[in-house]
């Protein structure tokens, strides 16, 4: 059987666009694994801020604010962009901003504790409206049946490019180092690293995917704005008839503010509970990447066989389990089995909400609907490294405790979801 089978696709989808779409994922993850998961994280708490009671906390909050903006403005951005068919436009725009204030990283030093957190803020905006767009096009290429997979090749073809761009930071960081050079000056290197990464990359998925939809009636009066809100209020209106969507929204608003909390702390957590050096925290994620390409490639095999809401249920199991491992953890061993399993978890539950987030999207509303479900997974970004940092603040700088906390979010993401009926969604879906 083959692995990229033309039948998973729709009618008229050709594997070079699958790839194109891909790409954009490949292009896009240097930047959560070394600008907010490996590198610049620990660099502004340990640096920027001057390792301050604060600096966590302040780190969050920053995260948190471009979360509140991208809730903010998603919703409506997509359903402008169904209106309009310009989701690809819309890419394009935010690819740009995410470039450009990561190559800005490049400037903060130690103190510009302002100065960094306005660029996390533009950069993580751009980036996450632009994870959204890119996601809404997954419809478009797969058939329903086949979500699972072609939502995991995507996702672990992006775990590749997010190891190209730590592994080509880390070969950078460790010849700095040998050289005896502090970190105020390899870390602003490996920004320009990340962004020349991404925007390389990216020209594929620009060159190669189409945007498959048709701009709707109304779209052309008041630039589509009032017709964009107006679709919003009325899904809003309709929600009891789309409510296994509510549902998942608030199951993904949980566990995804777990997952939040692994991406933006990891790093943190390592250096500052275990006391990894830089180099140990970027191998760490280095192989969290492998086992999420792996995992996420995999399960989505797996996802398409079993069923959506079985498959997510076992991600969030396992979540739970690399918390404890984590928290269990009183060396370096033990933590590296936990991130093993938590690289696992993390691809294959983020390629598997994306998907069923797909199942639950009507046809001519994918903008929209990808906009609502990032609109969940941007509060959540909110939620769970706040939580985190509040803890870490309010007990001295205890990151174990606050480790422990974040299981909770997973335990209740499995309670959310068991109110989930994938057949009554994907029906409710199809009749819109």
């Amino acid at each position: 059987m083959a692995l990229f089978p033309q039948d998973a696709l729709n009618p008229g989808v050709r594997k070079r666009e699958v790839f194109g779409w891909a790409m954009y994922d490949f292009a896009n993850s240097g930047y959560t694994t070394v600008v907010l998961t490996a590198v610049f994280n620990a660099y502004f708490v340990g640096v920027v801020a001057g390792n301050a009671e604060w600096a966590t906390f302040a780190w969050t909050l920053a995260i948190a604010a471009s979360s509140a903006i991208v809730m903010t403005v998603m919703p409506a951005l997509g359903a402008w962009a169904d209106l309009r068919a310009a989701k690809k436009r819309l890419l394009v725009v935010a690819t740009l901003g995410c470039i450009g204030g990561t190559a800005a990283l490049a400037l903060a030093g130690r103190g510009d504790v302002m100065t960094a957190a306005l660029l996390i803020v533009a950069s993580n905006t751009c980036f996450a409206i632009g994870e959204s767009l890119t996601a809404a096009f997954l419809p478009e290429l797969a058939r329903r049946e086949a979500l699972g997979r072609v939502s995991g090749w995507g996702w672990s073809f992006g775990y590749l490019g997010g190891m190209l761009t730590l592994g080509a930071s880390l070969a950078y960081v460790l010849h700095a180092q040998a050289r005896g050079l502090p970190a105020t000056e390899f870390v602003p290197v490996t920004m320009l690293i990340t962004a020349g990464i991404y925007a390389a990359a990216a020209c594929a998925t620009f060159a190669l995917l189409r945007e498959h939809a048709q701009p709707q009636s109304g779209a052309a009066h008041s630039g589509g704005v009032r017709a964009a809100l107006r679709r919003l209020g009325s899904t809003w209106r309709h929600a009891r008839r789309y409510r296994d969507f509510v549902w998942l929204l608030a199951c993904g608003a949980s566990y995804q503010a777990g997952i939040a909390v692994v991406i933006a702390l990891a790093a943190v957590y390592a250096e500052q509970a275990l006391g990894f050096q830089q180099a140990d925290t970027m191998l760490l994620v280095f192989l969290v990447n492998v086992a999420a390409a792996g995992g996420a490639f995999g399960f989505g095999y797996f996802q398409d066989r079993i069923g959506h809401r079985k498959a997510l249920a076992w991600t969030l199991a396992g979540w739970i389990v690399m918390t404890l491992l984590a928290w269990a953890a009183t060396g370096p061993a033990l933590f590296w089995v936990a991130a093993v399993v938590a690289g696992l978890c993390m691809g294959s539950s983020q390629s598997a909400g994306r998907a069923l987030a797909g199942v639950f999207a009507p046809p001519q509303r994918l903008g929209e609907f990808y906009g609502l479900w990032t609109f969940a997974t941007r509060l959540s970004a909110i939620v769970g490294p706040l939580t985190y940092g509040a803890v870490t603040w309010a007990t001295a700088g205890n990151h174990r405790v606050a480790i422990l906390t974040t299981a909770i979010f997973f335990a209740l993401g499995l309670l959310l979801l068991a109110r989930v009926d994938v057949t009554r969604g994907q029906t409710a879906a199809l009749q819109t």
